[in-house]
């Protein structure tokens, strides 16, 4: 079974295998999987996978009605939390997130009908040979990025919104030979 490059590990491998490219279209998983990317930014996705049991405890599920309600006792608790990235600006872009993702879903009616409308409903399968083609943004991505941070979305840059459309299944950048295109 051949497998992009990059999945080298265990844990790189199943989430490779499960989940990466696939068309996710839960809005509680779009949800968790948008956080997680933001507090990727600047680290490697293995360090955030490794933390995402650490996060879905302290985050309570990622449930974004909880999340909206954190008061400054909870953001020091999550400060002081050795499972999770404790920089201060990612945390508190939690909050804003979990508000602007509301929002979105208010005026949508659900958040994946407004992330999918950036592809049309249809994932964008991309033909690359090995992984040193696949970019980390896009003029998409970019677009994507300018219009969430219109809605309030932060630390949510084009290459966090690439990183996360690939995951989310928005795009497949599944190399050719990868037995998951």
């Amino acid at each position: 079974m051949k497998r992009c490059a990059w999945a080298t590990t265990e844990l790189m491998k199943n989430y490779h295998d499960e989940e990466w490219g696939k068309p996710l279209h839960d809005d509680q998983a779009l949800f968790e999987l948008m956080i997680l990317e933001t507090m990727q930014a600047g680290l490697s996705w293995a360090t955030i996978l490794n933390k995402r049991e650490n996060y879905r405890k302290a985050l309570d599920g990622f449930d974004p009605d909880k999340i909206i309600l954190y008061d400054q006792k909870k953001i020091e608790e999550l400060l002081s939390n050795p499972g999770i990235i404790r920089n201060k600006l990612k945390i508190n872009s939690l909050l804003k997130n979990a508000v602007a993702y509301l929002k979105v879903r208010q005026d949508y009616g659900t958040f994946d009908r407004y992330i999918w409308s950036f592809v049309e409903g249809n994932t964008i399968v991309n033909h690359f040979d090995n992984m040193e083609q696949v970019p980390a943004k896009t003029d998409l991505s970019v677009t994507l990025s300018k219009e969430m941070k219109k809605r309030g979305f932060t630390f949510i840059g084009p290459v966090t919104c690439y990183a996360f459309m690939q995951a989310a299944g928005l795009v497949n950048d599944h190399v050719n030979d990868c037995s998951f295109k």
